[in-house]
């Protein structure tokens, strides 16, 4: 018997000794290429994706990584050149893609998407992602099809605390306050109170106001059928948004999400609603410190609720490189990728392994962040994909651009209503 055991430890330690070389070999024997592909070409997402091929490239040194980011905010442009892509038969390796909607009611529905419990199982990552996410990037049979990387926040206020000190005004509870006494005080001092980008950002903020107005059972009834597009609350949505415009910079259409944010920081506007990653912005191009050079808060009338998005990446099927996809897969959700990403990114980690509570890696705007992601309440971004598919965001930017120019909030709604039902929203 005591032979036995020896021999059993022997044995385990060879298994050991092998399967430590196995994966040094898996490592020197993957080489060609990885294409990824995402629309991450500026600020903190572009340093956070560097710095992931970089750590990538040291554990598989002889696999060359094309980076095939199309510029675009929230991947307006991407998406599209992915759509051609995809349909024509030519899928890049990886995508990046929001979970919910934008990846389930498109490409999984499809049929292009590869499986991923393996990879989930073999990590343990089914413990260690929260479930409400998991059903996000999972079909109704429990398939999942991508790997998230981080999760945002859409509604936050932006706003530096000395400049509205020096303005004399406060942060506000509700649109509402923010139309009434916020706007009109600012704009006698000749600011502009809220600064405002091009049309896919228009958007972003149009979710927050409706957020704002409906609360939060209102704003999810919208997507699965309980509220009613052309109730009087929801015609009182755009009405709100109208007004919340009329605050807003004159050249919105011509800057970017960027140039918007830029604005509060410089002094020209008081407040700006994105999503975090303008943290990873600040932070990482502009030098600038949480609570310091710059603050937040929730959007007006949202506090208490955590408005979510999360970037994923899955493998499309009949791709060149899968085994340096799944390579970068099984990085990309480990908590030491999570880490690199995201300090720079402006987001929080999906993994729950991460180290959230170091303070040299997520500084106070993320310990603020994660305290709100585990105690508020939750809902889905629109415009970033949760909630709605990719056939009513489309449709709804026209919506958006057709609002700014006529301020028809009955018209926007009976759009919108119709946008819905064409879309199998709510049905």
């Amino acid at each position: 018997m005591k032979y036995g055991k020896k021999f059993l430890l022997v044995v385990l330690a060879l298994m050991l000794v092998l399967s430590i070389s196995s994966m040094a070999t898996a490592q020197d024997d993957l080489s060609g290429d990885l294409e990824i592909f995402s629309w991450w070409t500026g600020g903190g997402e572009a340093a956070g994706l560097e710095a992931l091929i970089a750590k990538f490239n040291e554990l598989y040194p002889n696999v060359n990584i094309i980076n095939s980011a199309v510029a675009g905010g929230s991947g307006v442009n991407a998406r599209a050149v992915l759509t051609t892509r995809m349909l024509g038969g030519d899928p890049p390796d990886t995508f990046q893609v929001h979970a919910g909607a934008e990846l389930n009611s498109l490409w999984v529905k499809a049929g292009r998407m590869e499986s991923l419990n393996d990879i989930f199982e073999a990590n343990g990552w089914l413990e260690q992602y929260p479930q409400g996410l998991l059903d996000l990037i999972s079909d109704a049979e429990g398939n999942i099809y991508s790997v998230p990387v981080n999760i945002h926040r859409s509604n936050v206020l932006w706003y530096v605390p000395s400049k509205l000190e020096e303005w004399g005004v406060t942060v506000p509870k509700d649109w509402t306050e923010f139309v009434d006494t916020t706007c009109p005080a600012l704009q006698a001092k000749d600011v502009t109170p809220i600064s405002i980008g091009e049309n896919w950002t228009q958007s972003h903020l149009w979710e927050s106001v409706a957020l704002g107005v409906l609360g939060a059972d209102g704003y999810n009834g919208l997507w699965n059928g309980a509220t009613n597009w052309t109730s009087p609350e929801s015609v009182q949505v755009w009405d709100t948004y109208g007004k919340v415009l009329a605050c807003a910079n004159e050249d919105m259409n011509a800057i970017s999400w960027q140039d918007a944010s830029k604005q509060v920081i410089d002094g020209q506007a008081a407040f700006n609603v994105m999503g975090d990653w303008a943290a990873g912005y600040f932070i990482a191009d502009l030098s600038l410190e949480p609570n310091t050079d710059f603050a937040w808060a929730a959007a007006p009338g949202t506090d208490g609720v955590f408005m979510m998005l999360s970037d994923t990446f899955g493998l499309p099927k009949d791709v060149k490189h899968p085994e340096n996809v799944r390579a970068w897969l099984n990085f990309l959700g480990s908590a030491e990728a999570q880490d690199i990403f995201n300090p720079l990114k402006g987001s929080l980690p999906a993994n729950t392994t991460a180290k959230i509570d170091d303070a040299t890696l997520y500084n106070a705007y993320f310990q603020s962040a994660y305290e709100d992601w585990t105690t508020n309440t939750i809902v889905g971004s629109q415009r970033h994909g949760a909630v709605a598919p990719a056939a009513f965001d489309s449709g709804f930017l026209n919506i958006i651009a057709t609002f700014q120019a006529d301020k028809d909030s009955a018209s926007a709604s009976a759009n919108a209503a119709a946008l819905a039902i064409q879309t199998g929203i709510g049905g």
